[in-house]
């Protein structure tokens, strides 16, 4: 019976945490400088999801070479989305390239 209590608890603070912000969405805009600070959120924050992934596979250190099958699809992928600015194409591109490379490697 505690645990459903406990769920219970989570659930009323999520949900009063969101709703709370929702119900306060339209009352009030963000200054300018919040408003370009705040497009900076969604790239730092996939940098710091992919980085470590990506240099760090294995959790032991910096893998920074050739045989790290991360580290050239992650350039693999990188290249095709400058060049093609299309996400699903990058997506597709960048796991083909990653299982080549892990297939290989």
């Amino acid at each position: 019976m505690t645990e459903v209590f406990m769920i219970a608890g989570m659930a009323f603070v999520t949900f009063g945490i969101r709703y709370v912000l929702l119900a306060s969405a339209g009352h009030f805009t963000f200054p300018n400088w919040a408003k370009t600070g705040l497009n900076f959120v969604p790239p730092a924050v996939l940098t710091a999801i992919i980085v470590p992934a990506v240099l760090i596979p294995n959790g032991a250190g910096i893998e920074f070479h050739l045989q790290n099958a991360y580290l050239l699809a992650a350039c693999v992928t990188v290249v095709v989305g400058l060049i093609r600015k299309d996400l699903l194409t990058t997506i597709v591109v960048g796991m083909v390239a990653f299982g080549i490379f892990k297939w290989l490697l």
